[in-house]
């Protein structure tokens, strides 16, 4: 019965250069000697490479070493080589992705995040950096975690820590997310659309007041858009159209929907706010669906009425589907976002439920919560770095 197998971990450390990975392979390949598993990282031009290697029936340890040692200080670099035998372990099943979210993101952070996952016995298989700006974005490959636990333990300590954590699946779940459906007002834009009337009308701080109760789940959010639009009764549709020019995006929506889309995703938007502004959105951005109400015009003014059905929290999820169905995606490749109150149907049934700088019954209700006012940071949960980003667009000039 042949022996435990003799194995051979060759680490290389140093500044980056081209050619250190084909030089040490070619060093490497003098020998009797197969490869099992390979590791390279490069941290501010500092190389970091790891080969673990399987040795034949009978290695020239000796040789090796010399081999490898005279290379490295060819290059000025460090080698280090460890010897070792028997079975590699097996990975823990389970794959996880833990997202972490910093502006600033500290040491003390990463620290806690760590040991609360060592604490549920799970295993950090690497760590990569998504981002360095305008967020630090670092993620974690976690194997042999429960994801309930583990996202529940983290949630909480998200809030002590000051930085946001998302728990998702790894392996294909992640990759296979098709649709995107967000909400319009404070999260693809950065204002209330009808506050921004009601400014013009004089009644803002009573809209205010009835938005923020709807948003906190307070008030019916029909009954709540009912007596806020009655408010606007006389204004002229010409400030709505004016109002509509000067809409702000939320920094980061462009990068956000022109990534999703070159990438095949299909994005959509459903609002309790208004046509007006969600039409013009969708030309601008190329939006593939858009769902909102419909404020009535008379005679030029504003009725103080809406048209048709009010687009409500049940509204919100029915609107997910029905674009669901249309893109041909099942509601588990679908991602929702959104901040209130009203948008907690859609999140709970999409496959991953994001809530943006949201009231605190849907950070507790979603899959996850960022809480920087980035809409493109979105980007990260779904696995695409910053650096892919910039080079897509990049190509694109």
């Amino acid at each position: 019965m042949p022996g435990p197998q003799t194995t051979l971990l060759v680490t290389l450390t140093g500044r980056d250069r081209p050619g250190v990975t084909s030089r040490l392979f070619g060093a490497l390949s003098a020998h009797d000697l197969t490869v099992i598993d390979v590791e390279q990282v490069v941290i501010r031009g500092r190389l970091v490479l790891g080969v673990l290697l399987a040795c034949g029936s009978s290695p020239d340890l000796t040789a090796i070493h010399q081999h490898v040692t005279n290379l490295a200080a060819d290059m000025g670099m460090d080698a280090e080589i460890t010897l070792g035998s028997g079975e590699q372990p097996p990975r823990l099943r389970g794959l996880l992705h833990v997202t972490v979210l910093g502006r600033p993101l500290l040491p003390s952070a990463i620290a806690a995040i760590a040991g609360r996952i060592a604490a549920t016995g799970a295993n950090i298989d690497s760590i990569s950096r998504l981002a360095h700006r305008p967020v630090t974005c670092i993620e974690f490959d976690v194997s042999g975690a429960d994801p309930a636990g583990l996202r529940t333990a983290l949630a909480e300590d998200s809030v002590r820590l000051g930085v946001d954590i998302a728990v998702q699946r790894g392996g294909l779940h992640r990759r296979a997310m098709r649709l995107v459906v967000m909400d319009v007002d404070s999260t693809l834009l950065q204002d209330e659309a009808i506050e921004l009337l009601a400014a013009r009308a004089g009644c803002q701080h009573e809209v205010m007041e009835l938005t923020a109760a709807a948003m906190r789940g307070q008030l019916d959010f029909a009954d709540a858009l009912h007596q806020r639009v009655a408010l606007l009764a006389g204004l002229d549709a010409g400030i709505v159209d004016d109002l509509v020019d000067e809409m702000r995006l939320t920094p980061g929506a462009r990068t956000l929907i022109r990534t999703l889309k070159r990438l095949g995703y299909r994005c959509a938007v459903v609002s309790g706010g208004f046509t007006q502004f969600t039409d013009r959105l969708t030309k601008e951005l190329g939006l593939d669906y858009a769902l909102a109400n419909t404020l009535e015009i008379a005679d030029g003014k504003l009725t103080g009425r809406v048209s048709g059905p009010v687009i409500d929290r049940v509204g919100k999820e029915h609107a997910l589907r029905e674009f669901a169905a249309r893109a041909g995606v099942p509601l588990s490749q679908t991602v929702a976002v959104g901040d209130g109150a009203n948008d907690l149907d859609m999140i709970s049934a999409a496959g991953l439920g994001i809530a943006f700088n949201a009231k605190p019954a849907v950070r507790s209700a979603a899959d996850t919560s960022v809480s920087v006012p980035q809409l493109d940071v979105i980007l990260h949960l779904l696995g695409i770095s910053r650096d892919d980003v910039e080079a897509a667009d990049a190509e694109d000039c």
